[in-house]
């Protein structure tokens, strides 16, 4: 894909928000933006947002969830990149769910549900799903104790989820989690790329954008 003087709208969470930068222009959807000469890099991002619908809820933003935020965005975008989950693992209330479940009301439903109608919103557009990365407590055993309380399973039972509904849909899958080189349980990497173990900093985030642009420029 040629991105030169491309839209792309970016739908996410904290790190898309760009917590943990120094400034705006380190946000990765804006390091890819002058990289790549990109006509609107769109920033979606509220921290502390999930894919799906919380129960009981916690504040009016953090409770603005993916599947509500979708009619928001503009609708001229030649890309939408859609990059969550970590919060669904970290402080999400809804149920795991099954795959038959189409409704925000669990993890698998909002996948199914969102991916679902990204496509209606932007037949034309290419869609790409980013995974969530690796983070500290990525594992309920070590977690805090909203995980012990929910035994959800460990983040990547979450990315698993994320790379099937995409898959189901049809939609391109940046694994971050895989394949980003960010481990923040190695402390040198924790160091340089991500120090509060869940927000990339300024050199994590142009790892994510350096990877983002070679993954749309393949597609």
């Amino acid at each position: 894909m040629e991105l030169k003087g491309k839209k792309i709208n970016f739908l996410g969470d904290s790190i898309t928000e760009g917590v943990g930068t120094s400034s705006p222009e380190h946000i990765y959807l804006n390091v890819l933006a002058k990289s790549a000469g990109l006509a609107a890099a769109r920033n979606y991002g509220i921290g502390g947002t999930r894919f799906a619908r919380q129960i009981v809820p916690t504040s009016e933003i953090f409770d603005r969830d993916f599947c509500k935020r979708v009619e928001e965005m503009d609708p001229d975008a030649d890309v939408v990149v859609i990059f969550g989950g970590t919060n669904d693992f970290g402080h999400g209330d809804a149920p795991i769910g099954t795959p038959e479940d189409s409704t925000p009301a669990s993890f698998w439903g909002a996948c199914n549900y969102l991916f679902k109608r990204v496509i209606e919103r932007y037949p034309a557009a290419a869609i790409v799903v980013m995974t969530p990365l690796h983070r500290h407590g990525e594992n309920f055993t070590d977690g805090d104790a909203h995980q012990k309380k929910y035994h959800y399973g460990n983040l990547k039972t979450y990315v698993d989820i994320i790379k099937a509904v995409a898959e189901k849909y049809s939609l391109p899958v940046l694994d971050l989690y895989g394949t980003a080189g960010i481990q923040p349980s190695v402390r040198a990497q924790q160091e340089l790329f991500m120090p509060d173990g869940l927000h990339p900093n300024d050199a994590g985030n142009a790892k994510i954008a350096a990877r983002l642009e070679s993954f749309l420029k393949n597609l």
